[in-house]
C-alpha cells in the first residue's frame, strides 16, 4: 500500500459570487495547481472526485465531467460525490484510498457549490434535505433548529452557558479577518455575539454559519510521484469515516456525535497519533454548538468541558492547539460541499508554513474533520509532514 500525499492545494474566494461554478472550480484549480513546486500537469491527473450537493437543483446531471473538462481534464473519469454537507470530505476520502490502493498515482479532490442562486427560503428547503425529510423537516424542524436542540440539551446536562457558544463565534471571526479567502473577515465582539438577533433559540445570528458560493480543490498523490511534485509533502496519516442516525430523534444521545466518536478514532489509530498531539484541527462549525460538540468527541477536551473549552480559550493560539484557523465554517463560509477539502487547503498550508497572518507556529500535525447534516456522516483526515 503506497502513503498518500497532498502535493497542492488551493480554493477560491469564498462569499456571495456572481460567478457560475465552473468559473468558481477553475479558479480552485489554478490555486492549487500553483502550489505545486514543480513538474505538475493537468495531463498527469487520472480520477477526479468533487464533492457537492448542487445546491438548488442546478446542474444535477454529471456535474464533474463539465467542471473538470473546463479546467482542461477532459477524458478523465470524473464523478460527483454527495454526502450532504460532508461531500469533499468524503471525495478525499475516496481518493485517498484509490491512491493508496496503487490504482492510480494522481487525483484531484474538488468541492464547489453554488448557494446564493436561490431566494432565502428555497435555501431552508434545501439545507433541510439533509436530515430525514418525513419526521424532521416536514414536521417543520429547520437545520438551525436541529443543532438549537442539541445546544438546548448541552446546556441542560452540563451546564453550558450562552457565552461559551459566542467565544466560538468571536474566536472564528477573529481568525476569519486573518483569511483573505473568508466570506468574512472582520472580528466582533462578545456583546454583539450576544445581543443578536435569536434564529432558533438558543442560537443567535452569530452562531450560525452563511449561506457561501465557492470551490475548492486538492492535488493528492502516491508517495513515488509526490517525490516528483514536492521535496515537502503532506501526508494523509489516517483516514476515518462513520455514520450514525439521520434522525435526531433516534440517536442515544443528543450531546454525543457517535459518527464524529467513530471516525475519529478510526482516523487517530491508523496515523498512529493521540488528540493531544495534534497541532490544529478544523472542524465542522457550522453551528457553534457544533463546534463545542466536535472539540469532545474529538479527544480535545473531556465530554461535558467543550463550552469551557471555548471560554478558555483552549482552542486558540496559545491554548491546546488552535480549532479553526482559516476562520471556520462561521468566518470563513459553509459553500457545503466543498468545505471538506477546503479545510484540507487549510491544513495543507499550514503544515506548509504558508498561512500568513493565521500561520500557527512550528505546526506538523492536522485534524479535518468534517460533518454531513446534522451530524450523521462524519469524515476525518490526519495531516502531518
Amino acid at each position: 500500500m503506497s502513503r498518500v500525499a497532498i502535493v497542492g492545494a488551493g480554493m477560491s474566494r469564498f462569499g456571495a459570487r456572481p460567478e457560475g461554478a465552473k468559473e468558481l472550480f477553475a479558479e480552485a484549480f489554478a490555486r492549487a495547481a500553483s502550489t505545486v513546486d514543480r513538474n505538475f500537469e493537468a495531463r498527469l491527473v487520472q480520477e477526479a472526485y468533487v464533492g457537492s450537493m448542487s445546491f438548488g437543483g442546478s446542474q444535477i446531471g454529471n456535474p464533474a465531467s463539465l467542471w473538470v473538462e473546463h479546467v482542461g481534464l477532459r477524458g478523465v473519469p470524473a464523478r460527483r460525490v454527495e454526502n450532504a454537507c460532508a461531500s469533499s470530505g468524503f471525495a478525499l476520502r475516496d481518493a485517498y484510498l484509490a491512491v493508496r490502493s496503487g490504482e492510480i498515482d494522481v487525483a484531484l479532490v474538488g468541492g464547489v457549490e453554488k448557494m446564493n442562486d436561490l431566494p432565502p427560503i428555497h435555501q431552508r428547503y434545501w439545507l433541510g434535505a439533509s436530515g430525514d425529510t418525513p419526521w424532521e423537516r416536514l414536521a417543520g424542524l429547520t437545520f438551525s433548529g436541529v443543532y438549537a436542540l442539541l445546544a438546548s440539551r448541552h446546556m441542560h446536562e452540563f451546564g453550558t452557558k450562552p457565552e461559551s457558544l459566542a467565544a466560538v463565534a468571536v474566536k472564528n471571526h477573529a481568525h476569519g479577518a486573518r483569511n483573505e479567502n473568508a466570506q468574512f473577515q472582520k472580528a466582533i465582539t462578545m456583546e454583539q455575539a450576544l445581543s443578536s438577533p435569536f434564529v432558533a433559540e438558543p442560537l443567535r445570528l452569530f452562531d450560525c454559519c452563511s449561506t457561501t458560493d465557492g470551490a475548492a480543490v486538492v492535488l493528492v498523490a502516491s508517495e513515488a510521484k509526490a517525490r516528483e511534485f514536492t521535496d515537502t509533502p503532506v501526508w494523509i496519516e489516517g483516514a476515518g469515516a462513520a455514520t450514525d442516525h439521520i434522525a435526531v430523534h433516534d440517536r442515544p444521545s443528543l450531546t454525543r456525535l457517535d459518527a464524529t466518536v467513530a471516525a475519529s478514532r478510526e482516523a487517530y489509530r491508523r496515523a498512529g497519533v493521540r488528540p493531544q498531539e495534534l497541532d490544529l484541527a478544523e472542524v465542522h462549525d457550522c453551528f457553534t454548538i457544533a463546534e463545542i460538540l466536535a472539540t469532545e468527541d474529538l479527544g480535545l477536551c473531556a465530554k461535558g468541558q467543550g463550552g469551557s473549552f471555548a471560554l478558555e480559550k483552549r482552542g486558540d493560539y496559545g491554548g491546546d492547539l488552535v480549532v479553526n484557523p482559516s476562520g471556520g465554517l462561521k468566518a470563513k463560509g459553509h459553500p457545503l460541499g466543498a468545505t471538506g477539502a477546503a479545510q484540507a487547503v487549510e491544513a495543507f498550508l499550514q503544515l506548509r508554513g504558508r498561512a500568513g497572518k493565521r500561520q500557527v507556529p512550528d505546526a506538523e500535525t492536522a485534524l479535518c474533520h468534517n460533518v454531513g447534516g446534522s451530524g450523521a456522516t462524519c469524515a476525518v483526515h490526519v495531516l502531518g509532514v
